[in-house]
């Protein structure tokens, strides 16, 4: 998947101290989700099947962690 030019937003959990998640905004397909460390920003990245991302946020707002 190339990500170039693609738009990283910071996790709304960040608390200003540099440990962050960033996810990758505005792709065409919704197939997989994109994540950085905002502090290695030409780093790697994971990409996360979608379904399996919208079960960890779930999981992650219903406090099951």
């Amino acid at each position: 998947m190339n990500l170039t030019g693609v738009t990283w937003r910071k996790s709304t959990y960040s608390g200003g101290q540099g440990e962050c998640l960033e996810i990758a905004d505005g792709l065409p397909s919704h197939s997989s989700v994109p994540i950085r460390d905002s502090k290695r920003p030409s780093g790697p990245h994971l990409r996360f099947p979608a379904p399996a991302w919208a079960a960890f946020l779930a999981a992650v707002r219903a406090e099951r962690f």
